[in-house]
């Protein structure tokens, strides 16, 4: 069997794999070579199976761990646990400088990315060479697989900056060498793959039920959305934008999706693939197959047999307080002392200050006692990672409107999500509207990876990225908790101290380190980022 290298790390690969959902629910296969294989409809169908699972892999420390280490790198979260050494995590989110222990923290998910994007590779590739009955699932499977390449080439480009790209089945040899695309191209590339996409992906009323999950027109269209925002690619993004609102020339469509009329269920497992949600990964509870997640034990509280890495701010907390914003702040964090929100279990939820550095944990991926399956600390729960929703297409078009002038247009949007929380609706235009719209973002998608990502291509009114103004001596988060802070809790808990973001330096800390072994492993032919 061939092995094909991606960005010098070589990924022997297993062509069919054990899904998450009713589509993924497949037998397992073993190893295949490819001279054998891609003969069959199911072949096909399997290899797609693959690029899925791919998205979270088996358990915790492939992709869900950087998932909240992206958060523990902003103002919305700590890494938390204070009983054990963070280890890596700490020059990630306190942001140390340590480019060998801040890469460690980041090669699993630069090594699993990769291994993704050749999943994908070998479907593109070799798919469009097998005769099917109906062509239009050929093309749907195509078309599929370059959605999750275009997702995973996204998740390493806004953490790293320009990846090497690797488009295709490339062997050892055929890779030496390989040097960093640019921050362009490779959004070039990512927008390739999601507009070839579209055309051949169904929408979402088109799937049939034991299909539901399956990547759909609108997913892609909001995915390319959100690529053409972080490039500030605003009239582009605009029309995709208002096809999924049905605003604009799509006034008269019919919606795909629509908000939940309660936040409580929007990170609900008994509304997982609801109608507000875009894309999410998939998840099983069988205890057979490492099909669910695990992320809810991750940051679940000690006194609760979580392990409380990445727990919410108390800076956090105050935003919504000060926004007035009591719903949505009892759906995302549960404090030590009160009741769990949408529990009836638990009356008085425990997060011992002296064992975490904040005394609150997420309740968005928080799971009811009476809905926790056995054991529960296994990569088998059944709430599916929501990657993209409908709150968040509203307010990315709130702000391409605003930016592009339309005001009135970019309050609508807004005040649609304002509306289901029962907030009054906003009048503000210009300046004041962005900052309402930022504010909004902070408080709809908290703790749901968006965060540091937004921090990160936001420019302040002094022209540095909005990150630079909250990290840094003299960062709106750092003089928060060494100064202005009243939260006793955290104040007196320095296991992790309070000054995080202190050593945050403008150039360098803008993007992570280039993991240290790829940099090694290549000769140099793959670049560090600067400053590190």
């Amino acid at each position: 069997m061939k092995k094909y290298m991606i960005g010098l790390s070589i990924a022997a690969f297993s062509l069919a794999f054990t899904g998450c959902s009713d589509f993924l629910e497949e037998p397992i296969r073993g190893q295949q070579d490819l001279s054998e294989y891609f003969k069959t409809e199911d072949e096909c169908k399997q290899q797609v199976t693959g690029c899925y699972q791919s998205l979270f892999y088996d358990d915790w420390w492939q992709i869900q761990k950087f998932y909240l280490a992206g958060d523990m790198c902003t103002d919305d979260m700590w890494m938390g646990n204070t009983t054990q050494d963070p280890g890596e995590y700490r020059d990630l989110a306190h942001y140390t400088g340590n480019t060998y222990s801040a890469g460690n923290c980041c090669q699993n998910f630069w090594q699993y990315r990769y291994k993704g994007i050749l999943r994908c590779n070998v479907a593109i590739d070799r798919i469009p060479a097998v005769e099917f009955t109906d062509e239009s699932l050929r093309d749907r499977y195509v078309a599929e697989a370059k959605f999750l390449r275009a997702f995973q080439y996204f998740d390493l480009v806004r953490n790293f900056g320009g990846v090497p790209l690797v488009i295709g089945l490339k062997l050892p040899s055929e890779v030496v060498g390989i040097t960093r695309a640019t921050i362009e191209q490779s959004y070039e590339q990512i927008e390739r793959d999601l507009k070839e996409a579209i055309p051949a992906l169904p929408k979402r009323s088109e799937y049939a039920a034991n299909d539901l999950g399956r990547v759909t027109e609108g997913a892609a269209q909001g995915l390319l959305a959100k690529v053409y925002l972080y490039q500030e690619k605003y009239t582009e993004a605009e029309k995709l934008l208002q096809e999924l609102t049905c605003r604009g020339e799509f006034s008269g469509n019919t919606p795909e999706y629509k908000l939940l009329d309660n936040f409580g269920d929007v990170w609900s497992m008994d509304h997982n693939n609801s109608e507000e949600s875009l894309f999410e990964v998939q998840t099983n509870s069988d205890i057979s197959y490492n099909l669910g997640e695990r992320i809810s034990v991750v940051c679940g509280s000690r006194n609760d047999g979580g392990w409380a890495w990445g727990l919410p701010t108390s800076h956090l907390e105050k935003a919504f307080k000060d926004a007035g914003d009591d719903e949505r702040r009892k759906w995302t964090i549960i404090k030590h002392g009160e009741a769990v929100q949408g529990d009836p279990d638990v009356t008085s939820y425990t997060v011992k200050p002296e064992e975490h550095k904040s005394p609150r944990v997420t309740r968005k991926l928080y799971i009811p006692v009476s809905k926790r399956p056995k054991p529960y600390d296994a990569p088998h729960i059944p709430l599916n990672y929501r990657l993209l929703r409908y709150a968040d297409v509203l307010l990315m078009y709130a702000e391409v409107e605003n930016a592009l002038g339309n005001d009135g247009e970019a309050r609508w949007a807004l005040n649609e999500v304002r509306g289901r929380v029962d907030l009054s609706e906003v009048t503000a235009s210009g300046t004041a509207l962005r900052d309402a719209i930022r504010l909004e973002r902070r408080l709809e998608l908290a703790l749901e990876n968006n965060r540091l990502f937004d921090l990160r291509r936001w420019k302040d009114d002094n022209g540095k990225a909005a990150i630079c103004n909250v990290m840094g001596t003299t960062g709106t988060f750092v003089k928060y908790n060494l100064e202005q802070s009243t939260d006793t809790d955290e104040k007196n808990n320095q296991i992790e101290n309070s000054n995080k973001g202190i050593t945050f330096k403008e150039g360098r800390d803008e993007l992570f380190p280039i993991p240290t072994s790829e940099v090694t492993m290549s000769n140099g032919s793959i670049a560090q980022n600067p400053g590190y």
